[in-house]
């Protein structure tokens, strides 16, 4: 029997050894507190046997102290390959068991590495973060190792899909890198992120705070934003992703998957045609519509904390994945703040990225009137909304289903923001102002003057409801291209959208604009 090979011998030695992350006894410590270790979370991420590691041997440097310090194989980040729904992904899972995962010059570089092979190969590239951040050891090389990794979140922004698992902490400058990306997902009571932590404000301003009501996904998913989606679990979290990855491209030059539907492209909901009240003062749930004209149980709704009176997700129409944007009138009456501009200007901006086309749902009574909105910068930030759709050039359909004043109508995908087709149900009110608001502009005198004030308003408005807040008077003069049946709006967009499905639509030679941040 011819003697094993003792290199080969040696080799099965590191690779086994590569595997053991911080040790049995860290790693026993991870699983204590519920978190899987990063293989082990790539397992379920992945389809079964798919992952291909890269850089396994890779150790840490002599820090820059020079003090001895234990080294490990990996310094503290698992990266690879796989493939997810048979569509390959690039993957780095950082290993808190190793120095707390925190950042090291040869964890960046191995980073940095599958965000370079992702986008020479077209694919998305995939964080599964679990880290304390900069490693100090290390001084300036692991900011040296945080910049490269963020200039790279930025090049590399609407090329391939990047999306950030918090499975972990994240704090200090780390948090950038998520906060660049596509879409961050959070795991409930687990995941944390934050500039300075709870320790540092104490110190600075005498803020006494922990962890989770800091940074903790509930704070992220409805006070800042900076989060998309949130899970109970690592394992719900890792499913999410799978999910939301089966709607986007792999980069930017693909279009997104088709997935056969087993929803009747002709099915109308009769139910539709009696959601709008014939009150317009009373509301009603714009979610219900989305749901009755997307394929079933085809929506993701990203961000839904957050500015509660927009509504952004991602759907299917007849298979086809497609961004949904819209208001919900059942929340502040469906009107536009800084938020909600900020939500839909984001979301219509990484759909455009990708090649999916945009629903816009439209109902909105205008801006957030009041000082604190004005103070703060509504026009800066209606702005944006208005930049992104003017600036996106996907197939764009737009649904007006009730209100649409002022502000509200032109940056909602309005028909001459370039929107290609542009339907009001019967209920659309399409004007610079309601009634009651136009009428004590334009009667006044007539209103103080008369005998009942309140009767004669109410006339007035009346009359100028009938006459001008209705969709054929709009239709009349070109700002619509049809008025519809609420229950007909799905097929009407499965047929405009396969009308779309080879726009062109060149836009002039520009290094890149300047959106009103």
């Amino acid at each position: 029997m011819t003697e094993e090979d003792p290199r080969i011998i040696q080799l099965r030695k590191m690779r086994d050894k590569s595997l053991e992350g911080g040790g049995a006894d860290r790693v026993a410590r991870q699983r204590a507190k519920g978190k899987a270790t990063p293989r082990d979370r790539i397992t379920s991420l992945l389809d079964p046997g798919t992952f291909s590691e890269i850089e396994p041997f890779i150790t840490s440097h002599t820090d820059e102290n020079s003090l001895p310090t234990e080294k490990f194989l990996g310094d503290g980040v698992v990266t690879g390959y796989g493939q997810i729904d048979g569509r390959t992904v690039y993957i780095y899972a950082q290993d808190f068991t190793i120095f707390g995962g925190t950042l090291s010059e040869m964890q960046s570089h191995k980073i940095c590495r599958v965000m370079d092979l992702a986008v020479r190969n077209g694919t998305p590239v995939i964080g599964l973060l679990d880290s304390g951040g900069a490693r100090i050891q290390e001084g300036v090389k692991s900011l040296g190792g945080y910049a490269e990794i963020f200039r790279r979140n930025a090049q590399f922004s609407g090329v391939v899909p990047q999306i950030s698992i918090m499975l972990g902490p994240c704090a200090g400058g780390a948090a950038y890198s998520p906060a660049l990306q596509d879409l961050v997902v959070m795991v409930e009571k687990q995941s944390f992120m934050f500039l300075t932590g709870p320790d540092v404000i104490k110190a600075v301003t005498g803020e006494v705070i922990d962890a989770e009501s800091l940074g903790g996904s509930d704070v992220h998913m409805s006070i800042s934003g900076v989060a998309h989606l949130a899970a109970r679990s690592e394992t719900e979290a890792l499913n999410l992703v799978r999910r939301v990855l089966s709607y986007l491209p792999s980069n930017n030059v693909e279009n997104p998957p088709f997935l056969q539907p087993h929803d009747d492209p002709l099915r109308m909901d009769e139910h539709l045609n009696h959601i709008v009240p014939l009150d317009p003062s009373l509301p009603y749930i714009m979610h219900q519509v989305i749901e009755s004209v997307v394929d079933q149980g085809s929506f993701i709704e990203i961000q839904p904390m957050w500015a509660l009176n927009a509504i952004v997700g991602l759907a299917r129409i007849g298979g086809h994945s497609v961004g949904i944007v819209g208001q919900e009138p059942a929340v502040m009456a469906g009107v536009i703040d800084i938020d909600a501009s900020d939500k839909m200007t984001r979301f219509v901006r990484m759909c455009d990225c990708f090649n999916l086309p945009l629903v816009t749902f439209v109902d909105s009574p205008g801006f957030l009137p009041g000082v604190a909105q004005e103070h703060g910068g509504i026009i800066r930030h209606g702005a944006k909304l208005l930049y992104a759709y003017s600036e996106a050039t996907v197939p764009k359909v737009t649904v007006i289903t009730r209100k649409a004043y002022g502000g509200a109508y032109v940056v909602m995908s309005s028909k001459y923001l370039g929107t290609d087709a542009t339907y009001a149900w019967p209920s659309a009110e399409i004007a610079v102002l309601g009634a009651e608001g136009a009428v004590n502009i334009l009667y006044k005198k007539e209103i103080e003057s008369a005998a009942d004030p309140a009767a004669e308003r109410k006339r007035f408005a009346d009359d100028y409801r009938s006459r001008f807040n209705n969709p054929y008077q709009v239709a009349s003069t070109g700002y619509v291209d049809d008025i519809i049946e609420p229950k007909e709006t799905r097929p009407k967009i499965i047929a405009a959208l396969g009308a779309l499905r080879d726009k062109y639509a060149p836009t002039p030679p520009r290094k890149h604009g300047n959106i009103p941040v």
